[in-house]
């Protein structure tokens, strides 16, 4: 693998590491550097955050806070279902807090999910969950206990894995001969399109091209089937693979082609195109450090919505702190009360479920569910607020 750095977002913190107040000085933090693969097309860290520092007991996102979420994977669930035989082996890897393995029967549902505290829940539910990392060796426990799977599924998981090789090849190990691989995760064309710079932190360490994905699972004897655009967490793909040897390698979906015509046409498989990218990313930090300066140079208080690992980039990428966003609200009970990573910017719960009247302006860090804020918050927009985001260009919504 010959890695050539393109983009330096600086020292950052673990993104979802929330501290309490009174535990500041441990912080951990690291050089997040992006780098371009220039034999199998990957974007890529240059050097990965050890899993044990972001996926522990205390781990903080929950899937199932986002109505929107819920209600993708429910629809997920629905559609993958059709293309499953009846009473289907589900493996989910990465299962959160159950958001998705909540659509399947207990009794053929396993999970794995190193976060101990996620892996408790969904294991009193009655799906057998392994809170451990997923690699080969766990693959082979899980197909000497079950047999093998008809649908291994992983949502935002799979770019969290610095081994990639290892990480597919486990996959394929525990695949029934005709099952699929189906996985969701950040789209780079997505991330390219939007100059959405803060799809990058500790725990993606790669940003999928639809073109790198196939190099991939080709090295592991899978096949790319189909690929699904979708619009959840900022723009996604939703990939389905399957063995080489298998039926559905023999009707490869037209979209694959799409995408990897479409990528091509961006660039997808150049260092020149991430070349440029970086020098956007340091235009818009100038642009948003401006924004928010003429706020407080003119006595306007702006927040924070939404207490994500999108914003922990954001943040430190661009040196902000609470002398710029006063506090950022947010309705996860584990992140309330607590200080963002890095920034150390005061996490509150919502007053009265919405957004409190002596807020002028809104930062979105969580610019990716801006419809379900919007609806959820439409008395601040009444009054006259704005919300303020970066993506794709600075500017008041």
């Amino acid at each position: 693998m010959t890695k050539q750095t393109f983009l330096d977002l600086g020292w950052q913190p673990i993104a979802n590491g929330f501290i309490p107040k009174e535990g500041q000085e441990d912080e951990f933090s690291f050089n997040l550097q992006v780098a371009f693969d220039d034999e199998t097309c990957l974007v890529t860290q240059q050097e990965y955050v050890a899993p044990e520092k972001m996926f522990h007991k205390d781990y903080a996102y929950r899937g199932s806070m986002s109505l929107t979420m819920v209600d993708h994977f429910q629809k997920t669930a629905k559609l993958l279902s059709e293309s499953l035989p009846p009473s289907p082996r589900v493996l989910e890897i990465g299962s959160n807090d159950g958001v998705f393995l909540n659509n399947w029967d207990t009794d053929n549902t396993y999970a794995v999910e190193p976060c101990f505290n996620f892996a408790e829940e969904t294991n009193a539910l009655g799906y057998r969950t392994y809170s451990r990392f997923w690699n080969n060796d766990l693959s082979k426990d899980i197909l000497a206990e079950h047999g093998s799977m008809d649908l291994v599924f992983a949502a935002n998981c799979m770019c969290h894995i610095p081994d990639l090789q290892e990480t597919f090849q486990a996959v394929a190990n525990v695949l029934e001969d005709e099952g699929l691989f189906v996985f969701e995760d950040p789209s780079l064309a997505r991330m390219i399109n939007l100059n959405s710079y803060d799809q990058i932190y500790d725990e993606h360490a790669h940003i999928f091209s639809v073109i790198a994905l196939k190099n991939e699972l080709e090295r592991v004897g899978l096949s790319l089937i189909r690929v699904d655009n979708l619009s959840v967490h900022g723009g996604s793909n939703r990939i389905w693979a399957a063995k080489t040897t298998s039926e559905w390698a023999k009707y490869v979906h037209i979209s694959v082609e799409e995408n990897i015509t479409y990528e091509k046409l961006l660039g997808l498989d150049n260092i020149a195109v991430f070349d440029k990218f970086s020098s956007r990313v340091a235009q818009s930090k100038q642009d948003l450090l401006d924004v928010l300066y003429r706020c407080k140079e003119n006595d306007q208080k702006v927040i924070s919505y939404g207490a994500t690992s999108k914003s922990t980039t954001v943040f430190n990428y661009c040196g902000i702190d609470d002398n710029l966003i006063s506090y950022i609200t947010d309705t996860t009970p584990e992140k309330q009360g607590k200080l963002a990573p890095g920034s150390h910017i005061p996490v509150v719960a919502p007053k009265d479920n919405s957004i409190a009247d002596d807020v002028n302006y809104v930062f979105l860090g969580a610019w990716n569910f801006v419809d379900e804020i919007s609806k959820k918050e439409k008395a601040f927009i009444d009054r006259g607020g704005k919300f303020i985001t970066h993506v794709p260009l600075v500017r008041f919504v």
